[in-house]
């Protein structure tokens, strides 16, 4: 079922957005403020862009020696990638690419509002601890059960084809939330794991929860509430 694997995919991509910091410049005459508006731009561009270069390469031998010893079966060899199309919200997210090679997809709203590369490593190592702890699969999983059980019990019911159908839907949704709360902890954990490992600040990185809408704590929501997720890597760091 295609349908219920692109909807398991979408559970986990987009895990986590950071919302643009702007300040309000100071009045001046239009010409010389675009000017300057375009050479702060420019220059916090070409900041964040050696940012993130340097936290690919020394996040990446990490992410995959983590890898390599935590699920050897798997195919640790991770391919970053940054989407530049225009207008999109802060996002990153972690997929597999046609032959199964791990990507982690960073979009560059992303990069422009991360605040330092720790949260730049951060955000790196949670989303490739998502592939290493096989979060995608488990989703996948996780989605086609719900979808074989609600569409079985509306036809023992008598339910027609479109009922069922349905029920798939609504199952197949319902199963790949179930546990997305906890995968996101589990994410979250040994993404703090990595980012320290790979000499960065993982409490640091995690302030980036403050400047994004709260979740809360509501049923089958994708994601845990934003002060949990910052307590446990302080407590995750602090043990190693």
């Amino acid at each position: 079922m295609r349908w219920i694997l692109v909807a398991a995919i979408t559970i986990l991509a987009g895990c986590e957005a950071v919302p643009m910091q702007t300040s309000q410049p100071p009045q001046q005459p239009p010409e010389t403020q675009i000017a300057q508006s375009d050479s702060q731009i420019s220059n916090r561009a070409r900041t964040a862009a050696r940012a993130f270069v340097q936290v690919v390469e020394t996040v990446e031998p990490v992410a995959e020696r983590e890898c390599r010893s935590r699920a050897p079966q798997a195919n640790c060899d991770f391919r970053i990638v940054v989407d530049d199309r225009p207008g999109q919200p802060p996002n990153a997210f972690q997929t597999l690419d046609r032959s199964g090679r791990p990507v982690i997809a960073f979009n560059l709203a992303l990069i422009a509002s991360a605040q330092n590369a720790d949260e730049l490593a951060f955000v790196m190592g949670h989303e490739s601890a998502h592939h290493i702890l096989g979060h995608l699969a488990r989703t996948r999983d996780n989605a086609i059960a719900g979808a074989v059980i609600f569409s079985g019990l509306t036809a023992l019911t008598g339910g027609s084809a479109d009922a069922v159908r349905s029920a798939q839907e609504l199952g197949a949704a319902v199963g790949a939330r179930s546990y997305s709360k906890d995968f996101e902890l589990e994410a979250d954990e040994l993404g703090t794991i990595i980012t320290a490992r790979a000499g960065y600040n993982p409490v640091r990185g995690s302030q980036f929860f403050g400047r994004i809408p709260d979740p809360g704590n509501k049923f089958l929501g994708s994601h845990p509430p934003n002060a949990a997720r910052m307590e446990l890597v302080r407590r995750t760091a602090s043990q190693l």
